[in-house]
């Protein structure tokens, strides 16, 4: 989902998106979604600027948590800390595993190399040059170093953290070297880019929401805008955003953003899902590209009781074996959010992907902006 930046070089406090506004609480089997409530007044804003309609969603408590991207320098120019309102939710029915490689993995297609994935990055530039190395994907340079690999990311490189722009950059100069190598370098479509492409195209432009004034900018500055990425973004940056497919699979594994079963609306076949958003995008309008965006926020389609049938709603469409996604924090899913000063031995532990919904769906979100950790694995997982 998605909240505040800050308008100046002193930071402000930010708004999380974890929690569910209604519009994202419809049931995962079901492709209607209930109309929002009436918006909702936030208070303003730490810096005085001129005021600005707001999304409909409801006021948190700004206890500010840094994150865990700055050890003991202060962070840079325009960076916006993320606020703490993460519920706690003690679940039984999500399993945390242990990151391992299939001992008998299935021949590769093609004589591509092994397949990895990269969860939510939220612009912390840093955690991910050192998940990358770790994998032995980058040297120490931060250049491409893995042959023939292929790595997918998941989606949401910008927002909340320090240097989105920086993620953006790094992922674009990979694809390059990596098709060099012979091996690719992807990224899917995330909710937040969406946001960021909004709210740079469409600005303060009234959206129809179905509960009143809302604007992609009000939205993207509730949801963890950075100023700093807003000032750094060009077009080329725009173009690659835009250019974004939104669903793939992969050596039967279904990759998306989102654990929704939305992507059921724009299509029943991943290139018709990927075409009818970029057609959307192509088009440029504001309602429309709204629509997009809240669709794409909604999550927990897997979690409940009805989560293994949503899964297999999704991969009868769309093929597959396991549905593997980002956007809801794993810490989330297990009810481990860590304390507000974000003390070593207070975050929430996460060692790997947690499998869950009888097996079919792996959340890839390690919760980087909530002190968690940056998650990039190799598929298939060993469970």
């Amino acid at each position: 989902m998605t909240q505040g930046a800050g308008q100046g070089p002193e930071r402000t406090e930010t708004l999380r998106d974890f929690r569910v506004p209604p519009y994202a609480q419809a049931p995962a089997h079901s492709a209607q979604v209930p109309p929002p409530p009436p918006p909702v007044e936030m208070p303003p804003p730490a810096q005085p600027h001129p005021p600005v309609a707001v999304h409909p969603m409801e006021a948190y408590p700004a206890d500010i948590h840094p994150g865990n991207a700055f050890a003991d320098e202060e962070p840079p120019e325009g960076y916006t800390p993320t606020a703490r309102d993460l519920p706690v939710i003690n679940r039984g029915d999500t399993v945390q595993v242990r990151v391992e490689i299939d001992p008998a993995p299935a021949p590769l297609p093609d004589g591509l190399g092994p397949l990895f994935v990269v969860g939510d990055v939220h612009g912390y530039l840093d955690e991910l040059l050192a998940a990358l190395r770790e994998q032995g994907l980058i040297d120490v340079d931060g250049n491409w170093a893995a042959g023939n690999a292929r790595l997918w990311f998941l989606g949401d490189f910008t927002d909340r953290g320090p240097d989105g722009i920086g993620v953006i950059d790094l992922v674009m100069r990979l694809s390059a070297e990596a098709a060099a190598a012979g091996g690719y370098c992807k990224a899917l479509m995330g909710n937040h880019e969406l946001l960021l492409i909004g709210a740079k195209r469409f600005g303060d432009t009234p959206v129809n929401s179905g509960a009143g004034t809302a604007t992609f900018q009000a939205a993207w500055l509730l949801n963890g805008g950075q100023k700093a990425d807003m000032d750094r973004l060009q077009d080329v940056h725009l173009q690659w955003m835009s250019r974004l497919d939104a669903i793939e699979e992969e050596d039967g594994h279904l990759l998306m953003h989102s654990d929704t079963t939305a992507y059921l609306e724009y299509g029943d076949s991943i290139e018709a899902v990927n075409d009818t958003v970029h057609a959307l995008l192509t088009r440029n309008d504001a309602d429309e590209c709204w629509d997009l965006f809240r669709k794409f926020t909604k999550r927990f389609a897997f979690r409940d009781e009805s989560g293994p049938q949503a899964a297999r709603e999704l991969l009868s469409a769309y093929g597959g074996r396991r549905v593997v996604h980002g956007h809801s924090p794993i810490p989330y899913l297990l009810g481990e959010v860590g304390t507000e000063d974000g003390e070593e031995d207070c975050r929430p532990v996460v060692e790997g992907p947690h499998v869950y919904a009888d097996g079919l769906a792996i959340a890839m979100d390690g919760g980087v902006t909530m002190a968690g950790k940056l998650l990039v694995v190799q598929l298939p997982l060993h469970d």
